[in-house]
């Protein structure tokens, strides 16, 4: 292997226009960064001489600004799927400056395998360690590494000293076999391990290793404020409830929860409440909450395929490893968000709503319909499965000028039939065997910021008869009052 090291821009001129690349890592945690900066300087050199360079991106989230950012910038996206989260290339989605679809994360990795979405001509993957019979180990962030590995035509490697190799045993390394020949994906609880720790591949498709010491693009979580805490104190709560009420089981139940402040909020309430007893992570993102609640002894177990944590936090795991080994597994995210496992299991799972209109529809990823946030993400893949499927989101964004909820969503990712609870920092609405005018009204008393609660009941009260009173002349009257006055609390209903 010693042969194959070299720079980085020596490692991205293996990279041709037109090529579909593969990287490693689930949101900036594992992502390669000096190789993709790299193709970017390139990308910018070759649009000067007048000639195209642009590659297709298949990522297993979001990533980080040094991968995401820097290739947008360079305007060397041809193509980018599933969830992304960065300004710039955000921009470059929106105004059309590439092709961007969005995917729910679990079926990405099988519909490369199907042939779906073309070839995978370069794999570039951030290690912490790979030997000379090509076991590749990863760092803290898995995704969709197992297959894009297996496809590639060549394996550009990052070895990056900050994860040490020591962490050899906290990954569960496998893929399923594709139909016919699927058997069920034998997790039973959220410790068991039925893969390897490491990536085998051909030792002869690794063509360059590039030695690095980057951290992660992570940045520390902001502090809470009275808004996020009162949304996580009231999912404790709710849990609580159920859990005396006998609707969750005595042992309680693995927790999924997305990422953010709110999530991250969410989980500390959680692991605060003394009704609710040490419980297991189920989830895709393993967040600074869960490591904080280890130490306490609240979070037994958390399995994941991202250790997306703070440069602080991921530097207390790394040198408490005899700690943390048999308490953190990270997975491919075809097992982590596996619809199979999560219903298997009775995940209760907790994802943020970026809008929700009154009959519990949820809109995770367009701004009035077009513009395109971040992506889908996992969080169709849990909650469509979900023991309990929660959805958390402060009442109102942009000092109170914009709800999230409203009339009508603007785009539907997740419908009324997947959507079983909404909380905000006001309260909670459980919307289980409520009829349509029933979860409106639970909505709008429980969850509304007061300052929208007029409005959207005079909507109520003016829609047509039917099963789902909504009134089509109106039902985007707060997105206009947004677009055209900036503020949905002026938002005006046509007379009928």
């Amino acid at each position: 292997m010693k042969t194959k090291i070299m720079s980085a821009e020596e490692a991205a001129a293996f990279i041709q226009n037109g090529d579909n690349v593969g990287f490693s890592g689930f949101t900036p945690a594992g992502c390669p960064k000096v190789v993709p900066a790299a193709l970017a300087r390139r990308a910018k050199a070759e649009h000067e001489a007048g000639r195209p360079f642009a590659i297709g991106m298949f990522t297993g989230a979001s990533t980080g600004d040094r991968l995401d950012g820097e290739l947008a910038r360079a305007n060397a996206i041809k193509f980018r799927t599933p969830y992304q989260s960065n300004k710039d290339l955000r921009k470059l989605i929106n105004t059309g400056g590439t092709q961007y679809f969005d995917m729910h994360l679990s079926m990405l990795a099988q519909e490369l395998r199907y042939g779906f979405l073309g070839p995978v001509d370069v794999a570039i993957v951030e290690a912490a360690d790979v030997t000379e019979d090509g076991q590749i180990v990863p760092t803290s962030g898995v995704g969709i590494l197992p297959t894009i590995c297996r496809m590639a035509k060549k394996i550009i490697i990052e070895l990056n000293e900050k994860h040490p190799k020591e962490i050899r045993g906290i990954h569960d390394l496998v893929e399923p076999l594709d139909p016919p020949h699927r058997k069920e994906l034998p997790i039973y609880t959220p410790s068991d391990r039925i893969g390897k720790p490491y990536i085998q591949v051909d030792p002869e498709k690794i063509v360059a290793i590039v030695h690095t010491s980057e951290p992660n693009d992570e940045g520390d979580f902001a502090p809470l404020d009275e808004v996020t805490k009162a949304i996580g104190d009231n999912v404790a709560r709710f849990l609580a409830n159920e859990l005396k009420c006998g609707r969750i089981p005595k042992e309680f139940l693995p927790i999924q929860s997305g990422v953010g402040n709110v999530a991250n909020a969410v989980l500390g309430s959680l692991g605060d409440n003394e009704v609710i007893p040490a419980f297991d992570i189920y989830t895709e993102v393993i967040q600074d909450s869960v490591i904080a609640l280890m130490k306490k002894g609240r979070v037994r177990f958390a399995s994941g395929c991202s250790l997306s944590v703070s440069r602080s936090a991921i530097k207390e795991v790394y040198s408490n490893l005899d700690f943390f080994r048999d308490k953190l597994l990270l997975r491919p995210v075809e097992y982590s968000n596996s619809p199979e496992i999560v219903r298997r299991l009775g995940v209760i799972t907790i994802n943020t709503a970026l809008e929700a209109d009154i009959f519990g529809n949820i809109n995770s990823t367009h701004v009035n319909g077009t513009r395109m946030m971040n992506g889908l993400g996992g969080s169709g893949d849990f909650t469509r499965n979900a023991f309990i499927s929660i959805f958390t989101t402060p009442s109102t964004a942009k000092e109170g000028k914009v709800s999230a909820f409203v009339p009508m969503v603007s785009h539907v990712d997740h419908s009324e039939h997947s959507v079983k609870v909404i909380i905000t920092e006001y309260g909670i609405a459980d919307l289980r065997g409520l009829s349509p005018r029933q979860r409106a009204r639970c909505i709008i008393d429980n969850c509304v910021h007061p300052d929208y609660r007029p409005l959207l009941n005079e909507y109520l009260e003016r829609g047509i008869e039917g099963q789902t009173p909504q009134d089509l002349d109106n039902c985007f009257a707060f997105h206009k009052a947004a677009i055209e006055k900036g503020d949905m609390r002026l938002a005006e209903y046509s007379k009928k």
